[in-house]
């Protein structure tokens, strides 16, 4: 293909694009039997020949468009996922266009410039310690593993072990201690660490997922401490000033989840819920949450630099690190595409007002949802803190119903959960474009599905 012709195959893709987004108020949240049946037609061979690119194009915007999930729209409530801001949208675009590999300077003198912008910005914005690094990673799964490595490799080196060149085989031993309701991805970057479920420690919680800071074990200099801003069903945040309190008299390592909670500390309305969090040594968070950035966008920070660096650093020949930043020293992956081009967007254009306005909204939403449905007889089963709204019926097998003909609807769709031995209806309120007439227009989605889940009793 020519320049001209690459230039109106793009053009094609961004109206298509523009189509899409212009009929999110009207299409299903979640594809239909039909759209999900169509998906079949892309079940074939590998082409033995080429097929011209306008013809691809078609193939998968007549195939692929309608099995999407209207994640980009208003009503979709499910795993937390956030919306894309407009100017973080916009700059995804031109990113994929430049095609740029952010590892190191000498690769793209853009990617590093924005990377250490947006690190001073974030670190700034959420009032971290001033000398913090942030790596920019696909999401808070990756990004709690980047802590939890810089954790477990600092605790190993002042217990005198040298974990890179010994490796973990006889190594001074470690311990965990976290909440009983820590999310998954922890355990799961535990055990990739090579730390199994008899070295982790659970403390009990309350009502609302919240870590009881009195049932704190003793801590010592070979403890990692994972507490949560934001659990993952209810949205409750831990207590962080006596839990990083106790950890940092003893020397042992905090990491913070916040994957969509550590956002509440830039927001006046909400800051309070994450007192003490900068208390910790590191912290994940997804700019695809909260913030709105497009998938994927995950961010580690770190307050010790050297330590985040020395867990994830690579080392050839061929390799010249730059006196700009360079990008592959805070990360897992070296070549990984410039996700500080529209997480720079993303903050640019909401500015520090935008980026409260935002949470504050989402949080807004949340409670509307609680207020709304509790006024329609349904149960509110947490206290709505952040953007987070647990939900059932009179009894769970009508919750379970009713979250089926939910996410049958099209109007909207929410996930399900088990929240303190029941189902649950998980309302997450993450996107920019979740208005009040949406929250109604949901609320009007369960009555019907109550209703009509009710009807298969009578």
């Amino acid at each position: 293909m020519n320049i001209s012709e690459t230039q109106a195959l793009l053009r094609q893709a961004v109206e298509y694009g523009c189509e899409y987004l212009g009929s999110l108020d009207e299409r299903p949240v979640f594809p239909d039997a039909v759209a999900l049946a169509a998906l079949e037609g892309f079940d074939e061979p590998l082409p033995g020949q080429p097929t011209p690119p306008g013809d691809v194009l078609r193939e998968l915007q007549r195939l692929g468009s309608s099995a999407t999930t209207a994640n980009a729209g208003g009503r979709y409530f499910g795993f937390v996922n956030g919306g894309a801001l407009p100017a973080a949208l916009a700059g995804r675009v031109l990113a994929d266009c430049w095609d740029q590999n952010a590892a190191l300077q000498q690769m793209s003198p853009v990617a590093a410039k924005l990377e250490a912008v947006c690190e001073r910005w974030l670190v700034d914005l959420l009032r971290l310690p001033e000398q913090s690094a942030v790596g920019l990673v696909s999401g808070t799964s990756v990004a709690s593993l980047c802590g939890l490595l810089a954790g477990r490799n600092t605790l190993l080196t002042r217990a005198g072990w040298n974990v890179k060149q010994e490796g973990l085989f006889g190594a001074p031993a470690l311990r965990v201690v976290m909440g009983s309701s820590a999310h998954a991805t922890i355990r799961k970057a535990l055990a990739i660490l090579g730390i199994g479920a008899a070295q982790i420690e659970l403390v009990p919680v309350d009502a609302q997922g919240r870590m009881n800071a009195k049932a704190l074990p003793p801590l010592d200099e070979r403890s990692l401490l994972v507490v949560q801003a934001g659990n993952v069903n209810s949205g409750a945040f831990d207590p962080f000033i006596p839990l990083c309190q106790a950890a940092r008299r003893v020397g042992a390592w905090v990491h913070v989840d916040g994957a969509f909670g550590l956002w509440a500390r830039a927001c006046e309305a909400t800051q309070a819920l994450t007192d003490g969090v900068d208390l910790a040594d590191s912290w994940s968070v997804d700019a695809h949450k909260t913030l709105n950035s497009p998938y994927d966008c995950g961010l580690i920070i770190c307050r010790d630099r050297r330590a985040l660096a020395a867990a994830l650093q690579a080392n050839d020949a061929y390799l010249h690190f730059g006196e700009g930043r360079d990008g592959m020293l805070y990360t897992p992956d070296m070549s990984r595409r410039a996700r500080s081009i529209e997480v720079w967007a993303a903050l640019k254009s909401l500015g520090r007002a935008g980026v409260a306005a935002l949470v504050a909204q989402l949080c807004g939403r949340a409670r509307q949802f609680a207020d709304e449905l509790g006024a329609q007889g349904f149960r509110i089963l947490n206290d709505v803190v952040f953007n987070q709204t647990l939900v059932a019926c009179a009894a769970p097998a009508l919750t379970q119903r009713t979250l089926d003909y939910v996410q049958k609807s099209g109007e909207c769709w929410c996930s399900g959960t088990m929240w303190r031995g029941e189902p649950a209806i998980r309302v997450s309120v993450c996107s920019w474009k979740t208005s009040g007439g949406d929250v109604r227009r949901s609320v009007a989605a369960f009555v019907a599905a109550r209703e009509r889940a009710e009807s298969l009793n009578t």
